[in-house]
C-alpha cells in the first residue's frame, strides 16, 4: 500500500497545517509575552520559562518521537502530535495563572516533537525527485514562513481579538489538518527488529539539555560562578559524558551517531542548528526596539514584514537553485546573506529613522537568506538518510532546529540582559545581534567543509 500511494496536494496541505501549529502559533509567545504576563499575573521568570520551554521540549524528544514513528507509523504519530497540539492550545486558552500555561507549553513541545520528524518522513516516502523538492518547499513555507509571520500575526490577533484567540485559531487549523490527512495510508518500517527504546539515553539527554538551558536562562540571577551555577554546569558536563558513553555502547541508541558518518547529512544538521540559533535575532531586535527605541509590540511586529515576504519568496527560489546548482551553492550563499542582514540590524548607534531602514532591510536579507537555505538543507538531510532510518534521521535534523532555536534565544537574551544590566541598551542590542552573526559564520564554515559539490542532474534523479 505504501508503495502504490503517491503524495498529492491534499497530503501536503494537511502536513503544512500540522507544521504551522508550532512555527506560527506556538512561536507567538516570543511577541505576546507582556500581554500574557499582565493578564495572568505571572512573574518575568515564569514568562521566560514559558517562552523557551516549548522549543526545548520539542528538541529533547524529537529523536525519540522519530524512532517511535518508524515503529508505530508516521501517519499515526502525526495525528498524535496534532491531538497534543489541540490539548496544549486548550490549556493555554483556559489558563488563569502559571500552571496551565506551563503545562500547555510543554504539551505543545511534545506535539512538535511528534509532528516534525513524522511529516518529513512522509515527504520522503510518498514523494520522489522534483515532487519531493516541491513538497519540502511547502513544508519549509510552513516552518520558515510560519516563523516569519508569527511576529506580525501575534501583534494583529492580540491587539484586535486578544492573545487567547491565537491558540483558538491554532485548534481550528489543527482540526483542518487532521481532516486533510484522513485517507493517507500508514507508513512504517516493518523490519524494526523489535529493539527496546533507549530510555536511559533519553533520560540522560533530558538532564543534559535542561541543566544547560537553566544555566543559560538563569545564570545571571543565580550568579554565573555561584554554587548553584557551577552545579548546573557540573551536571551538564557529567550528563553529557554519560550520554556519549551510553549512545556509543548500544545498537538502539537515541541518537544514531553513524548517521553523521555521512558528511553531507552532518553538515546540513549542524548548519541547521546554527541558523536556527540565529532566531535569537528576533528576541534581541524585538526587545531592543521596545526598550531602546520606544516601539510598541505591534510596531515591532510591523518591522518584520520584510522577513515574512522574503522568506516566502526565497523558499521556492531555494528549490530552483537546488535543482540547478546542487545544495552547496545556495546553502553557502544563504549564510552570507543572513549574516549581512543581522549585521545591518546590529548598527544600533544609528539615528532612529536611519536605523528603522536598516532594520527593515536587515530583516528582508535575514528572511531571504533563511528562505534560500531551507529546501536545499532539508533535501540534503532527508536524501542522505538510509530509508530504514529516515524518521530517526529527520528527528535528529529537526531536533537541531528546535534546540538551536531554544539555545539561540536563551544565549541571545542572556547576553542582552547582561550587557543591559547597567543601562547600556544600545550596546546590548549590538552585542546580542553580533552573537547571532557568529552563529551564522560558523554555519557557513560547516557547509563549506562538509557539503559536496553535487551534480544537479544526479541530485534530481537519485532521490
Amino acid at each position: 500500500m505504501e508503495q502504490e500511494f503517491k503524495g498529492n496536494n491534499k497530503l501536503i496541505a494537511g502536513i503544512v497545517m500540522g507544521v504551522l501549529t508550532f512555527w506560527l502559533f506556538a512561536q507567538t509567545m516570543l511577541n505576546i509575552g507582556p500581554d500574557v504576563q499582565n493578564d495572568l499575573g505571572i512573574s518575568a521568570g515564569i514568562l521566560n520559562i514559558s517562552v523557551s520551554i516549548t522549543a526545548l521540549f520539542s528538541g529533547m524528544f524529537m529523536v525519540g518521537a522519530g524512532s517511535l514513528a518508524d515503529r508505530i507509523g508516521r501517519v499515526k504519530m502525526t495525528n498524535v502530535g496534532m491531538i497534543l497540539s489541540i490539548i496544549g492550545s486548550l490549556c493555554i486558552v483556559l489558563a488563569q495563572g502559571a500552571p496551565l500555561l506551563i503545562i500547555g507549553r510543554i504539551i505543545q513541545g511534545f506535539s512538535a516533537a511528534a509532528i516534525m520528524p513524522s511529516t518529513m518522513a512522509l515527504m520522503k516516502v510518498y514523494f520522489d525527485g522534483k515532487d519531493r523538492q516541491r513538497a519540502l518547499s511547502y513544508w519549509s513555507i510552513g516552518s520558515w514562513g510560519g516563523s516569519g509571520l508569527t511576529s506580525l500575526f501575534a501583534g494583529m490577533v492580540a491587539s484586535s481579538l486578544g492573545w487567547r484567540w491565537i491558540f483558538i485559531l491554532s485548534i481550528i487549523v489543527t482540526l483542518i489538518g487532521m481532516f486533510l490527512l484522513r485517507g493517507t495510508p500508514e507508513s512504517k518500517v516493518e523490519a524494526i527488529n523489535n529493539k527496546k527504546f533507549d530510555f536511559a539515553g533519553l533520560f540522560t539527554f533530558v538532564i543534559m539539555m535542561l541543566s544547560f538551558n537553566l544555566y543559560i536562562t538563569n545564570g545571571s540571577a543565580l550568579g554565573w560562578t555561584s554554587l548553584a551555577g557551577t552545579g548546573l554546569i557540573a551536571v551538564f558536563i557529567i550528563s553529557t559524558l554519560i550520554f556519549i558513553k551510553i549512545e556509543t555502547g548500544k545498537n538502539n541508541s537515541l541518537v544514531d551517531f553513524t548517521l553523521f558518518k555521512n558528511k553531507a547529512y552532518a553538515g546540513a544538521t549542524l548548519s541547521n542548528f546554527l541558523l536556527n540559533a540565529a532566531a535569537g535575532t528576533l528576541i534581541v531586535v524585538n526587545t531592543y526596539a521596545q526598550a531602546g527605541r520606544g516601539f510598541s509590540p505591534f510596531q515591532t511586529g510591523l518591522l518584520t514584514i520584510g522577513y515574512l515576504v522574503f522568506v516566502l519568496i526565497a523558499i521556492r527560489m531555494g528549490e530552483k537553485f537546488l535543482q540547478k546548482y546542487g545544495a552547496r551553492v545556495p546553502m553557502l550563499a544563504s549564510a552570507v546573506i543572513t549574516a549581512v542582514g543581522i549585521a545591518l540590524m546590529s548598527l544600533t548607534f544609528l539615528p532612529n529613522n536611519i536605523y528603522i531602514i536598516f532594520i527593515i532591510v536587515g530583516y528582508a536579507l535575514f528572511g531571504f537568506g533563511l528562505g534560500i537555505y531551507a529546501t536545499p538543507s532539508t533535501d540534503t538531510a532527508v536524501s542522505n538518510a538510509p530509508v530504514e532510518k529516515v524518521a530517526v534521521a529527520s528527528g535528529v535534523y529537526k531536533m537541531a532546529s528546535s534546540l538551536g532555536s531554544a539555545i539561540g534565544v536563551a544565549v541571545s537574551a542572556s547576553v542582552f540582559t547582561a550587557v543591559n544590566a547597567n543601562g547600556h541598551v544600545h550596546e546590548a542590542g549590538s552585542i546580542g545581534l553580533l552573537v547571532n552573526v557568529l552563529f551564522v559564520v560558523i554555519a557557513f564554515l560547516s557547509v563549506f567543509f562538509t557539503t559536496p559539490k553535487d551534480s544537479p542532474d544526479l541530485l534530481s534523479t537519485n532521490h
